[in-house]
């Protein structure tokens, strides 16, 4: 994707909606998440609910760089590039924190106990981030903005989260596998690496 973003196309105005809207969901499901996740001492959950504090971080970059752009009427390349760039190390500052607590569960035997709640949650993020990581994608394409793409990459995590994080819930309540909880955040890291990769060299696709 290259270019200057189009700030009176429609999309522009969308883009903005949807990370109100993203702010508003994500601090909700945070607070839920890391509650949960501390007291059941589940770290994929705990992960989970870390990853939407960082989304609510990036969706409030966005959002300030939108309104200031649309209101001056220009894009500042600079400024778009180290906005891009924050959004990178959020992505690589999860993949951290999951790796390392992960890998500290497996070998100190951490025994997480089950989450109803972490399962309701996750399970309506699974119904909600997908929709929202689409439109945000379609916003960004339609407006020509990498700052916009690379926060939909963020909402596409928090599905591929919610995806993993609830299966890992789900398998240790009803099968007490008590490596998966770990091995869910391994893969959580994974997509978070990739993607903050991506935004951090400025390589983002228009896949949807």
């Amino acid at each position: 994707m290259s270019g200057v973003p189009d700030l009176r196309n429609p999309a522009a105005r969308r883009a903005v909606h949807l990370a109100w809207f993203t702010i508003g969901y994500n601090l909700a499901e945070a607070a839920v998440a890391i509650t949960a996740g501390l007291v059941a001492g589940a770290v994929s959950l705990t992960g989970f609910g870390l990853d939407s504090c960082i989304e609510v971080a990036s969706a409030a970059m966005v959002l300030t760089r939108l309104r200031s752009e649309i209101r001056g009427g220009r894009v500042d390349e600079r400024r778009e590039r180290r906005a891009l760039r924050f959004i990178a190390i959020t992505f690589f500052v999860l993949a951290a924190y999951v790796t390392a607590q992960g890998i500290v569960d497996l070998v100190v035997g951490t025994r997480p106990d089950t989450s109803l709640a972490g399962i309701v949650l996750t399970g309506a993020s699974i119904a909600v981030m997908p929709l929202l990581a689409r439109a945000k994608h379609r916003a960004g394409l339609a407006m020509n903005s990498r700052l916009v793409v690379a926060d939909a990459a963020e909402t596409r995590l928090c599905a591929w989260l919610s995806v993993s994080t609830c299966a890992g819930l789900i398998a240790y309540a009803f099968a007490g596998w008590t490596w998966l909880d770990p091995i869910a955040g391994f893969v959580i890291a994974l997509f978070a690496l990739r993607e903050g990769r991506e935004a951090w060299e400025g390589e983002l696709v228009c896949e949807d």
